[in-house]
């Protein structure tokens, strides 16, 4: 990477961290509408099961059509949902995404009180590991910090509480 690569990186996350302080809502107004995966709220975190994770992502998602992107993810998720017969909407879920993370797949909230009792929210969704792992959906990674699978966990959860993410208007 290039001097000035790594500067505008490292401001990059100088500006995230600062935003963090502020508060998500503060983040969500410095980011894009779409596509805001260098900078969120919460600090970028690694993958839980190896980087190969996210690299496998991508390929499965640019395989199957979908771009690797905040849109491919949801219309890949609700591709997987109509299977599984899970409800929501690109809006119900593209809504809860810019509250819960503002787009970064790796998002980590390690603040609120499930960070304080050792289970931070993870991913788009913020999603903690034992909700992941009890709605996790077949045919999906068991990485909550794949994006198509921290989506369509989340999804099958809100589905089964409040009857679909689209009912969803604040901290689940």
């Amino acid at each position: 990477m290039s001097a000035s690569g790594l500067r505008h990186r490292a401001g990059t996350t100088r500006l995230a961290r600062k935003l963090a302080l502020v508060g998500t809502g503060a983040a969500v107004l410095a980011l894009p509408v779409l596509g805001a995966a260098s900078a969120s709220a919460a600090p970028a975190a690694p993958a839980a099961e190896s980087p190969a994770t996210a690299v496998t992502t991508a390929a499965l998602t640019a395989a199957n059509g979908y771009p690797n992107s905040l849109d491919g993810w949801i219309r890949q998720s609700l591709d997987i949902m109509a299977q599984k017969g899970i409800p929501g909407s690109y809006n119900g879920i593209y809504r809860n995404i810019m509250r819960e993370s503002s787009g970064n797949q790796f998002a980590i909230n390690n603040w609120d009180i499930n960070a304080i009792n050792g289970t931070p929210s993870k991913g788009l969704l913020q999603v903690i590991d034992p909700t992941f792992r009890a709605y996790h959906v077949e045919g999906t990674s068991w990485d909550p910090y794949d994006p198509v699978a921290n989506i369509t966990a989340a999804c099958n959860y809100a589905a089964q509480r409040y009857g679909s993410m689209d009912n969803v208007f604040g901290a689940y």
